[in-house]
């Protein structure tokens, strides 16, 4: 039985993917952190499709000890064969003004979170000794900066080198690693939850609209699909075309 590990999938990109993936057949763990009633919504979701789901709180907030959490949806599920890190959060500020407790928790969320709860799930992997996927979302802030978001940049470009440093190393066991970097999306994080993103106007990006959790859930499943066995250590950037606005005259 295929089992899958969705961090954050209480909503927005998170809910999206655990509901792809029970689609394509895996019985998904689900975590949340505030939203206990969107992670039980996202696993009537998964079981409306047939597949069995399991729901945790996950406050990465709580570390080490909340990495636990990944160890215990592990054991209930008999294992893991894909897991997604896409729990995150951002406090944002000009450089000059960010408070040391603002940066540390972001980089204790989105990196340190991160980096224990794929440990986990990578051990179990190697454990179980039949390969596995693991794909952590980051950002296109991955490889760009935005401003007022020193801690956010930081996080996200440390993940970026995490996942290739886990490929290179994971590579042995059969284990791939990926980034999926998405642009704006219309989620909660951004403001636009059960928005339509095709009637919002967003002339700064050349298809001229923010992107839907599903289409970044796909590109997900696909690299949890037998078609992607061969791809590792790479950062698939979806963000309808914005990092191609450095090449834009701006005179």
């Amino acid at each position: 039985m295929a089992v899958a590990i969705v961090t954050g999938a209480d909503s927005g990109i998170g809910k999206a993917t655990a509901v792809a993936l029970a689609r394509d057949g895996f019985d998904v763990g689900i975590t949340w952190n505030t939203d206990e009633d969107g992670a039980n919504a996202t696993a009537q979701e998964v079981r409306a499709l047939g597949r069995t789901a399991e729901v945790r709180q996950l406050d990465l907030s709580k570390l080490p000890k909340a990495a636990d959490t990944i160890d215990e949806l592990m054991d209930a599920l008999e294992g893991v064969d894909v897991f997604v890190n896409n729990a995150g959060m951002s406090k944002s500020g000009p450089f000059l003004e960010l408070s040391w407790e603002d940066w540390r928790e972001t980089l204790s969320v989105d990196l340190d979170g991160a980096f224990l709860c794929a440990q986990r799930a990578a051990r179990r992997m190697v454990e179980q000794e039949r390969g596995g996927r693991i794909v952590n979302v980051t950002s296109v802030h991955e490889h760009v900066p935005l401003e007022e978001s020193s801690a956010y940049t930081s996080a996200k470009h440390g993940l970026g080198g995490l996942t290739k440093q886990m490929a290179l190393e994971l590579a042995e066991h059969g284990i791939t690693v990926n980034a999926v970097a998405p642009g704006e999306i219309a989620t909660p994080m951004t403001g636009n939850e059960d928005v339509d993103p095709t009637a919002i106007d967003r002339p700064g990006i050349p298809l001229g609209r923010p992107g839907s959790a599903h289409e970044i859930a796909s590109i997900v499943s696909w690299l949890a699909s037998p078609g992607a066995a061969y791809a590792t250590g790479s950062s698939f950037v979806v963000d309808g075309g914005l990092l191609l606005m450095a090449a834009v005259r701006n005179d």
